[in-house]
């Protein structure tokens, strides 16, 4: 499918990865409405910085996917679906787990009956590498065992779940895109690299982090991006679930010695005890087999662990952007 001049609709476009993606499609001449939470303050998110809206930037649609008739509203005329709207911090799953049931399953309902109902070409909704718990297998392929470690990840299986069963039962056509750790700018500040780097940034002396020995597959945002549009544009992705990952792992300890690394930081390592998960919720280990993905459409990786580090590490150090995180306490 070729994507160029596709009325696409991205959901969650004000976020990390919604953001990038949205750039990145109207970079490709595609028609794009922007779907962003409904807020009392009407602010966009990360499109702000990302590319505007009106002429030269997307068309934006405030809503909510909990509600049905706004998901139906933002679907007319829409060819394409990227769905990324979701809560998406485990901490928080722990203290609200209510919320990730009302956004991320009824959340992912409403955008699955409101394309069939509208005839799109295309679904692609967003997974987590999080579904698979820690792993048994490595690398970790898309028949690796689901296992909920906290509500956030037992969310994601039910919306996955529930965008298989449209797929077989009304032949509804999706995709599952599973991104292994994406990371970069505009990341949330409770995810590892934000948090490092906005400590050191900060001139912490000490870096409060949680457990530092799991193991995570880290995908720099861009090739990201990339894998969500190369999923799209081939037909042989209907039906199918699918990692972006890089297939390499880098432990939390490892991670923040090589930003202090980068960064020129002799600030030391203190492990904090509210930045660690549940011993049973701990995700030990993930990384992730992308030969499906380079098989189904020839994607692979242009970004190095260090090419990437080095670019965020880049964007954080520019006040405008460090502006925009709080740096004074934990982010849950």
């Amino acid at each position: 499918m070729d994507l160029k001049g596709k009325k696409i609709l991205v959901t969650g476009a004000e976020g990390f990865i919604g953001s990038h993606l949205t750039e990145a499609l109207i970079g490709l001449g595609c028609d794009v409405k922007a779907m962003v939470l409904y807020n009392f303050m009407g602010s966009y998110g990360w499109l702000e910085t990302a590319c505007g809206a009106g002429d030269a930037g997307p068309d934006v649609f405030m809503g909510d996917v909990r509600d049905i008739n706004s998901v139906r509203e933002a679907m007319k005329g829409v060819d394409v679906v990227f769905h990324l709207a979701a809560l998406i911090g485990i901490p928080y799953s722990y203290c609200s787990p209510e919320s990730y049931v009302d956004t991320n399953v009824k959340g992912t309902l409403n955008v699955l009956q409101a394309a069939r109902d509208a005839g799109v070409d295309k679904v692609l909704v967003t997974s987590t590498s999080e579904v698979y718990g820690t792993a048994i297998s490595v690398p970790m392929s898309e028949d690796h065992p689901r296992q909920g470690q906290s509500p956030y990840s037992a969310t994601k299986i039910g919306a996955d779940a529930l965008a298989e069963s449209f797929y077989r039962s009304f032949s509804l056509p999706v995709a599952i895109v599973r991104p292994f750790n994406t990371y970069g700018p505009r990341q949330s500040a409770r995810a590892i690299i934000p948090t490092v780097v906005t400590q050191i940034l900060s001139g912490k002396k000490e870096i409060e982090l949680g457990a530092l020995h799991p193991t995570r597959d880290l995908v720099y945002v861009k090739d990201t991006v990339n894998g969500f549009i190369a999923i799209a544009a081939s037909d042989r992705t209907i039906g199918e679930e699918i990692n972006i990952a890089t297939g390499e792992e880098i432990s939390i300890g490892e991670l923040a010695d090589k930003i202090r690394e980068i960064t020129g930081s002799s600030a030391i390592i203190r492990k904090a005890r509210e930045r660690t998960r549940p011993e049973k919720s701990e995700v030990e280990r993930l990384v992730g087999d992308p030969a499906k993905l380079k098989d189904l459409t020839g994607w692979g990786p242009g970004y190095t662990l260090e090419n990437g580090l080095r670019s965020t590490i880049e964007w954080f150090g520019r006040e405008e952007n460090i502006a925009c995180y709080r740096r004074d306490g934990y982010v849950v």
